[in-house]
C-alpha cells in the first residue's frame, strides 16, 4: 500500500522565478520612466575676483658636488650666484622679512649626502621658513 502514492502529494523541489523576474521588469521600467524626470542637486559656489598677488616664484638652493652652496631667483634673472652657508641664511631671513609667502626650493646633486640636505633644511627651519620644497628631475 505505501507504493500506491499519488503523484499529486509530491513535494515540489524547484523554485519558479517567472514572477520575480516580471516585477524586476517593472521596477526597472519605473526607474527608466522616472530617471530624467529628477532633477539633480544644483550647487550654488561662491565666486572670487582675482588674486591680489601674484605667486612668488621659488628661490632655489643647490647644492653641488663638492658641498658649495649657490642660490638661483627664479624672479630675477634666474642666475646662480655662489653663497657660503651664513649668506644664504642672511638672504633667506632678508628676502622671508620682504615676503612672507616666499618658496625655497632645494635641488641637490644625487652624489650629495643626505647628512647636507637635512642640514640646509635645518638651516631653513631654523629661520621659520615654511615653504620648503625638493627638487627633483623625472626618470626618463
Amino acid at each position: 500500500m505505501r507504493n500506491n502514492r499519488r503523484s499529486g502529494n509530491r513535494l515540489m523541489n524547484e523554485i519558479n522565478v517567472v514572477p520575480y523576474i516580471d516585477v524586476m521588469l517593472v521596477l526597472l521600467v519605473i526607474f527608466m520612466v522616472t530617471a530624467p524626470m529628477m532633477n539633480p542637486g544644483q550647487v550654488d559656489l561662491p565666486s572670487v575676483g582675482k588674486s591680489l598677488a601674484p605667486p612668488v616664484a621659488p628661490l632655489e638652493v643647490i647644492i653641488r658636488k663638492d658641498n658649495s652652496l649657490a642660490l638661483r631667483d627664479h624672479a630675477k634673472s634666474g642666475k646662480e650666484s655662489q653663497v657660503s652657508y651664513n649668506e644664504l641664511v642672511a638672504i633667506l631671513k632678508a628676502r622671508q622679512g620682504a615676503q612672507a609667502e616666499q618658496t625655497v626650493v632645494i635641488s641637490a646633486d644625487k652624489n650629495v649626502r643626505y647628512e647636507e640636505v637635512i642640514n640646509v633644511m635645518d638651516a631653513l627651519q631654523q629661520q621659520q621658513i615654511r615653504k620648503v620644497g625638493l627638487l627633483t628631475q623625472a626618470r626618463k
